[in-house]
């Protein structure tokens, strides 16, 4: 199963599009996420979103520097660039999340300790 979930900082802003054919909306943006290695330079890969959630995300407004949740599936094209061939990666959205609104979620309040009895069995 080819599936993916990216903590990522968006680096451009999503620029919307219409497929010629059928006028489909697209949209796509590039974010950037940490380096396995410590010495490595940070990861960028393209975000691409169909539908109704390109639709959300250029009602959206994600600039950049903000943190975002990428949950889709990854997408390899090889392209021949002068005889040259050459991997372009991108994420096909199927989720985004931004973390500004995740932040101001917080966990229930429980009033009253709840009590367990020694004896019961599980």
């Amino acid at each position: 199963m080819n599936s993916i979930t990216l903590l990522a900082q968006v680096l451009t802003e999503p620029e919307l599009r219409y497929t010629p054919d059928n006028q489909t909306p697209v949209s796509a943006f590039l974010v950037e996420f940490a380096a396995v290695g410590r010495d490595d330079t940070p990861n960028r890969v393209k975000v691409v979103g169909w539908g109704n959630l390109a639709t959300t995300i250029a009602e959206r407004k994600y600039r950049r520097g903000d943190r975002v949740i990428v949950e889709g599936r990854i997408r390899i094209d090889t392209i021949d660039r002068n005889g040259r061939k050459e991997k372009a990666t991108e994420i096909v959205a199927s989720r985004i999340h931004d973390l500004a609104n995740l932040d101001s979620m917080t966990a229930p309040v429980v009033d009253e300790p709840v009590m367990v009895e020694d004896n019961v069995p599980f």
